[in-house]
């Protein structure tokens, strides 16, 4: 069976986020991701993973200006410098934290971007950073992410990934399959997972309810079966990584609504 990791970002946000790495280990996960930890001391975090017995298992690199709208900043001409020292902060929060994968966003390209140098800067962004984090022991991760939540990224599809991933050749360069964007963006997620998670270069997968992005038993996706399928093609190639629970609880910010909405992972561990 997978291992399943609450995405703190998203989960548990009736509670402050500190509060959150102990109110995820009651809830019985063993392991943690989230967004952007840089608001926080790293020294903080890491007693909190210490003392809930928490796994760091993702975190994102800096995006650029979050606030006005950027999502990314890897695939953007000229601000290959910011991208570098961002990237080289999230490595310092990775080490610290024991955390083995930092996802690093594309971006949102502006009207009028001339895509090939886009994809060029992307290219040459990424090989710096898998070598950066090679020598961390850390991979790095890109993700496909749809259109609708976010107009205008970059990378959209798995086929897109899988072939940046390629096209670099690092070996620590690995894609995130979100199931929640690649049905949003593409459908057909089974002959997906069974296409791509054997080639080696899937390093996480990531869930949500379609379209509300809410709990995985909620909307268009059975995930009983599809995480029998992640089973299935990990037992036959020897994968062994995490799925990390990206949703938004249906129940908002109110006491509770976090834990309510684990009904799907409590039947799937029963």
């Amino acid at each position: 069976m997978p291992r399943f990791a609450a995405n703190l970002s998203l989960l548990y946000n009736e509670h402050p986020f500190l509060d959150r790495f102990a109110a995820a280990a009651a809830d019985g996960f063993t392991g943690v991701e989230f967004l952007f930890p840089y608001a926080f001391a790293v020294k903080e975090l890491a007693a909190r993973l210490q003392t809930h017995g928490l796994q760091q298992v993702l975190l994102n690199a800096p995006p650029g200006d979050w606030d006005a709208g950027e999502r990314g900043i890897a695939a953007l001409p000229g601000r290959e410098a910011e991208f570098r020292a961002g990237f080289a902060r999230a490595l310092e929060y990775a080490h610290a934290l024991d955390c083995p994968r930092i996802h690093v966003l594309a971006g949102v390209l502006p009207p009028g971007a001339d895509s090939a140098a886009c994809h060029a800067t992307y290219l040459d962004n990424l090989q710096w950073a898998a070598a950066q984090a090679a020598s961390a022991g850390c991979a790095v991760l890109v993700e496909p992410i749809n259109t609708r939540d976010f107009p205008g990224y970059l990378l959209q599809t798995q086929a897109q990934a899988h072939a940046i991933v390629q096209a670099v050749g690092a070996p620590n360069l690995q894609v995130q399959f979100d199931l929640y964007h690649c049905q949003i963006m593409e459908g057909d997620v089974a002959t997906k997972i069974r296409e791509y998670l054997p080639t080696g270069r899937v390093g996480h997968f990531q869930i949500a309810g379609v379209p509300g992005r809410h709990e995985p038993d909620v909307g268009e996706l059975n995930y009983p079966y599809l995480l029998d399928v992640i089973d299935e093609v990990s037992a036959a190639c020897g994968w062994d990584g995490w799925v990390g629970c990206e949703y938004r609880p249906r129940r908002g910010v109110v006491r509770g609504a976090t834990r309510e909405g684990l009904g799907w992972l409590q039947r799937r561990s029963g």
